[in-house]
């Protein structure tokens, strides 16, 4: 992979519906009932030119076998994999990969699946396929970082394979809860993927843009592996529009952009890998050179942070120092009021905040886990996880979802052994104080020296300098007249001599002096000078503010001076140029109910609503701010200005006041509050229901009754409950193109014993074409569109 251009195969699941496989039949099973046709598949690969061919274990987990059935099906599928190659030519260079898909359920917060269930199902897989003799591991087709971080973190906990992982994106370049590619290349490279791209979903054409971005930011190879095209069905089979000739033109001039490991994915046969491989011989033995990016990213799961560009704020006010309301909270257990403060910071113009929970009387490793998570389920801000207790910053990176910001670790062997290893398994960038055994050192000397050491220490554990930021320690000025200037001019040597970033909590300087804030911003301003980085500071000093715009205007870092205007122009005239401190009252989320749900927020939601209910009518809340705020929400999803993560948080939130509503409208929610019903199924053979279990989330908040007939659901059953129940209104989901077919025989059925109902579709295979063909009267290409085609249904 150093020296060449690699060649995984293309698709199993099309080619085995061509065999003979069945409408819902897992393909797995034909590891041990056909295992001569498997063979079969991959030998042709293998001729075809395949470096690398997948196992039939894309579906192969707890979820669908039990741990027996699981393991002779793994076995069986390795040992077919591993046949086709011992009889291939050049068998020296082809490897078979244990290859693991979707669960097919969304992670909590926004799922029902906890993050170390995920991580214990995928576990089962990866040691099943070790033991069997698999060469490496391909994680494929996940379009949730969550749970592509879950599957990541169970290879390298259960073996030393190489790891591959692969993406799903949609056209919008996003996953489907909102990743960016930039996003998940900062996570998966911190994590340790050996080569990281995209598959499935979009045909070459439409991947281009997304593997430029690859290309831009990751330092290992980028992986290519589009469908035919998109799909059609055709006498009850999926086929494709993209001929093998202009598949492999098109996949080759991504080999040329850098691309180093290509194949195919649904609809792709041998015809396509072979005409693939000729396309690319003349760049087999000679691809593009993979360029080390040494950026310096922190990421969440929608939002990447790149301390390249320009200087970063990082939010303090989660932090109990010097905040006796904060205190106070975290003693109470308020975790409403902590979600409070990072809103505010957020829309104050942070770039991330920093997470510190730390107080001796409360159990800081279960609050920071619980602060993490919740922050993240509202905020797609990255965070800075602040901790000196090694468990908590364990528990809390392990959860984090992207790559986060660790403060820190210091010259100290025992800090230094703690922190790195950490930093190696999850990914982070590091704050690195210039402290030691000794203490702080007063001269710049002694502080850029204890610099070096942390450098090379970090490069022992396999961290390279990029992932450090080094906070030179800001020192109370009015108790040493030489504290600042120490602290400036070791920032600035330490970022000319080694070409690392810096950081500093930057109000620490004004500690005993009045006016703080003036002290505060000028000492910013020098930092920002001899290159500061990154601040932690307070986003609601009005002067800090004013630094931060003016510096970025000046240093040309601020086109057109078009963020600098922006902030002058808000702010109020006569405005306060002391401002620091922020009230309650100020720091609680303005705008009520509807600001509640609009930010996810499920205990404000119901407070709200409870206090609402004393003086106006349920209906009237329903219609005047659950809906409306609803409907704000999901304008911004539609408009891709929000993720799926904040659509989901904000139905919770309307869950919450709807179930305050129903506490007096009894449990039928009252009259005018639901409307049709709705029938929803996942198809037979498919136990991918992540997509209908959004559309049922949202459908019930918006005040539709939904009967969930589940998932793996065969077409009789769907066409039982739709006529004993007179449904008008049935959606059904897919995910797997092999599936389909199940959606096609369920919608003929209805259309002859349920003429009345009308058929919505939507899932990952499908497009409109598709939808077309198959007789369905809707395609929805998100949940939104499922609402709005309800809102408009007619029932008469």
């Amino acid at each position: 992979m150093e020296t060449h251009t690699v060649l995984f195969d293309g698709g199993m699941g099309t080619l085995l519906q061509t065999m003979g496989l069945r409408a819902g039949e897992m393909p797995e099973k034909w590891n041990i009932s056909r295992p001569e046709l498997i063979i079969g598949v991959h030998r042709n690969y293998l001729d075809a030119g395949s470096n690398i061919i997948c196992a039939n274990t894309f579906g192969a987990n707890l979820l669908k076998f039990d741990r027996e059935e699981l393991e002779n099906i793994i076995k069986a599928a390795i040992e077919n994999a591993r046949s086709a190659t011992d009889s291939a030519s050049n068998r020296e260079s082809r490897f078979v990969a244990l290859d693991i898909g979707p669960l097919g359920r969304l992670l909590a917060p926004f799922g029902d699946l906890d993050f170390e269930e995920a991580v214990s199902i995928f576990a089962e897989t990866v040691k099943f396929g070790a033991k069997y003799g698999a060469d490496l591991v391909f994680i494929e087709t996940m379009n949730d970082s969550y749970e592509t971080k879950a599957a990541l973190l169970a290879v390298k906990e259960n073996c030393n394979l190489p790891v591959f992982v692969s993406n799903a994106y949609s056209e919008d370049e996003k996953l489907m809860t909102g990743a960016t590619p930039e996003a998940m290349v900062a996570m998966l490279e911190g994590m340790g993927a050996d080569a990281i791209g995209i598959n499935c979903s979009l045909g070459p054409k439409q991947m281009k843009g997304i593997v430029q971005r690859l290309l831009a930011c990751a330092s290992v190879p980028v992986i290519v592996k589009p469908n035919a095209g998109l799909p059609k069905s055709l006498n009850g089979q999926a086929v494709y529009d993209v001929s093998s000739e202009d598949f492999a033109k098109e996949v080759s001039e991504m080999v040329r952009m850098g691309a180093r490991i290509v194949g195919g994915c649904c609809g792709t046969t041998p015809e396509y890998i072979s005409a693939l491989s000729e396309a690319v011989c003349d760049f087999k033995d000679s691809p593009m050179p993979i360029e080390e990016k040494n950026l310096t990213v922190v990421s969440s799961y929608a939002k990447t942070v790149d301390f390249n560009n320009s200087p970063v704020l990082i939010g303090e006010r989660i932090n109990p120092t010097g905040k006796k309301r904060f205190k106070q909270a975290l003693r109470e257990n308020d975790i409403e009021y902590v979600l409070g403060e990072g809103i505010n910071q957020a829309e104050k113009g942070v770039h991330i905040l920093d997470v510190n929970v730390g107080l001796p009387e409360i159990d800081e490793i279960k609050v920071l886990q619980e602060v993490v998570c919740r922050l993240q389920s509202i905020i797609d801000l990255p965070l800075q996880i602040d901790t000196s207790d090694v468990v908590a910053m364990e528990k809390a990176l392990r959860r984090y979802n992207g790559k986060a910001m660790l403060n820190s670790v210091n010259g100290k062997e025992e800090s230094m052994r703690a922190v790195f290893p950490l930093a190696k398994k999850y990914g982070g960038v590091i704050v690195a104080l210039t402290l030691d055994e000794n203490g702080i050192p007063s001269t710049v000397e002694g502080r850029v020296a204890i610099a070096q050491k942390i450098i090379s220490t970090a490069k022992k554990y396999g961290i390279k300098k990029n992932d450090l930021i080094f906070d030179t320690l800001t020192m109370t000025v009015s108790a040493d007249n030489n504290a600042a200037k120490v602290t400036l001019d070791s920032l600035k040597d330490i970022k000319e001599s080694f070409g690392c970033h810096t950081s500093l909590g930057v109000s620490n300087v004004s500690f005993g002096l009045p006016q703080r804030d003036i002290v505060n911003s000028t000492f910013f301003a020098l930092a920002l000078q001899n290159g500061l980085s990154a601040a932690i500071m307070n986003p609601y000093s009005i002067e800090m503010m004013k630094v931060y715009y003016s510096y970025r205007a000046l240093s040309a870092l601020d086109d057109n001076c078009g963020d600098y205007i922006d902030f002058a122009s808000n702010l109020s005239i006569g405005e306060s140029v002391t401002q620091t401190v922020v009230s309650k009252e100020e720091l609680a989320v303005d705008g009520g109910l509807q600001n509640a749900i609009i930010k996810g927020r499920c205990e404000q939601a119901a407070s709200f609503t409870q206090e609402m209910l004393k003086t106006i009518k349920p209906l009237d809340v329903v219609n005047n701010d659950i809906i409306p705020a609803l409907d704000i929400v999901g304008k911004g999803f539609e408009e891709k200005k929000i993720y799926l993560p904040q659509l989901l948080m904000s139905a919770e939130a309307a869950k919450s006041a709807f179930e305050e509503i129903k506490k007096i409208m009894g449990e039928n929610g009252g009259e005018g509050v639901k409307k049709i019903s709705v029938l929803l199924a996942t198809v037979k053979g498919d136990i991918h229901d992540i997509g209908k279990n959004i559309v049922k989330l949202l459908l019930e908040n918006y005040g539709y009754d939904v009967i969930d007939l589940g998932k793996d659901v065969p077409p009789e059953i769907i066409v039982q409950a739709v006529v004993e129940n007179h449904i008008s209104l049935v959606g059904l989901s897919a995910l797997m193109t092999t599936t389909v077919p199940s959606m096609e025989e369920t919608i003929k059925l209805l259309r002859v014993r349920a003429p009345w109902c009308k058929v919505i579709v939507g899932g990952a295979v499908l497009t409109q074409e598709y939808a077309d063909r198959i007789g369905a009267d809707k395609y929805a290409k998100d949940a939104m569109e499922a609402v709005r085609y309800a809102e408009t249904f007619d029932l008469q």
